[in-house]
């Protein structure tokens, strides 16, 4: 019995009520981007309808209201993550934004030869390609954090790994296991050694009750569209003495203080990082899911996220044996409900094909994460994710879809 009303949770999201050649959608693909309910919709509409200026300078009246929504989904963030400062919320266009300000920021001011940076096998392209890109320039080395057989980090090297580095950057949960990881442990080891942690927590965020202190992180980076938000605003948290010492990321309008002939004075923070028109009925957006989200209440919607996970592991297992592998923890409370799955002898875009037919909804491909893939031995998985308006019913249709898609392929 899940402790969320399902139902009526899902009729707040009107995209979930169309039929797909005649059933219900099963919507499982929240990994890569959540639905959003008609709150957030409502709340951006009624920002252009009623409010809409550009942000911080005008004086009007519609410029005022504007600002004022706008810090407070600043204000409405920094609450939702634990954070007491609101000055340490920058908005960005996405959490890939976010870590790239930080490599080109901090990373570019800091980093040289001779010192290190640490990944973990796990994590998504954001949190790798900024940083070989900014390797190949400072030439500093990039080290790794294995994965072991379980879908977990291997952390019996990890002092070694962390022996005159600079910065861990990793991921709070992975999007293709669904592996939770020991995000204070990590943190802790890392300031042991002296080294700054960054936890991209994309994944996590939507799903459980997030604390940055508890985190004992330096940066943390989350992604609106992933959360019941808009897309288009991401969220980049860093301790205000880092920002502040960092230099800016982009330049232009609203990051100054002055400009000359000769130079310019950065603002403080946040505005230092937000250069240009900011995204405001994004960050609305982002208010409003955060409202939401609150309503419904983080630890009620992880205790149901763990037992539709439960549910699909066995429903999953008991109907397909040994024809599918379910990759990552085998334990629900281990990992988020995050299922990367291979078909004996079909292909992942072949299985979303079908799936696709009998109106179940998953993404196939690499997901952003081709080191992971390399080490799992495959080069796609057929990745199903679910979320707070999701239930049994929609498992269901993925295990009879998955079965029809083994038999069509094995005739």
């Amino acid at each position: 019995m899940s402790s969320l009303d399902v139902a009526r949770i899902r009729a707040d999201f009107p995209i979930l009520g169309q039929l797909q050649n005649g059933k219900r959608l099963a919507f499982l693909d929240s990994a890569a981007s959540s639905q959003r309910p008609t709150q957030v919709l409502d709340a951006m509409t009624d920002l252009y309808n009623t409010s809409y200026a550009n942000v911080h300078r005008g004086v009007y009246q519609l410029a005022e209201r504007s600002t004022n929504a706008f810090e407070a989904a600043r204000a409405k963030t920094a609450a939702f993550i634990g954070a007491t400062d609101a000055r340490e919320v920058i908005f960005t266009k996405n959490a890939t934004e976010g870590i790239n300000l930080v490599a080109g920021s901090w990373g570019r001011a800091n980093l040289v030869p001779g010192d290190a940076v640490v990944l973990t096998l796990m994590e998504h392209h954001a949190n790798i390609v900024p940083w070989q890109m900014l390797a190949a320039e400072k030439g500093f080395e990039i080290r790794w954090i294995p994965v072991d057989g379980e879908g977990q980090l291997d952390l019996s090297d990890l002092d070694t790994l962390l022996d005159g580095a600079k910065l861990l950057s990793f991921t709070a949960m992975s999007n293709v296991l669904g592996t939770l990881t020991p995000v204070r442990r990590l943190t802790d080891a890392a300031h042991a050694h002296g080294a700054l942690a960054l936890v991209d927590a994309c994944q996590s965020v939507p799903h459980l009750a997030t604390n940055v202190a508890d985190m004992g992180a330096d940066f943390v980076v989350l992604s609106g569209h992933k959360m019941l938000g808009p897309s288009g605003i991401g969220v980049l948290w860093g301790r205000a003495e880092l920002l502040e010492a960092m230099p800016p990321f982009l330049g232009g309008g609203g990051m100054i203080l002055n400009v000359t002939t000769d130079g310019f004075v950065a603002d403080g923070i946040p505005g230092k990082f937000e250069a240009g028109t900011p995204p405001i009925a994004e960050a609305v957006g982002l208010g409003a899911a955060i409202d939401y989200l609150e309503s419904i209440g983080m630890e009620a919607i992880r205790e149901h996220e763990v037992e539709l996970t439960a549910y699909t592991l066995r429903t999953l297992t008991q109907r397909l044996g040994d024809d599918l592998i379910i990759y990552g923890p085998s334990e629900p409370s281990a990992r988020g409900g995050v299922f990367s799955l291979s078909l004996t002898d079909v292909h992942a875009h072949d299985i979303s094909q079908v799936l696709d037919e009998h109106a179940v909804a998953i993404r196939p491909g690499h997901h952003c994460a081709k080191p992971l893939m390399r080490h799992l031995g495959v080069n796609a998985t057929a990745r199903a994710s679910v979320y707070l308006y999701n239930d049994t019913d929609d498992v269901d249709a993925l295990a009879d879809a998955l079965v029809a898609a083994r038999d069509f392929f094995a005739v």
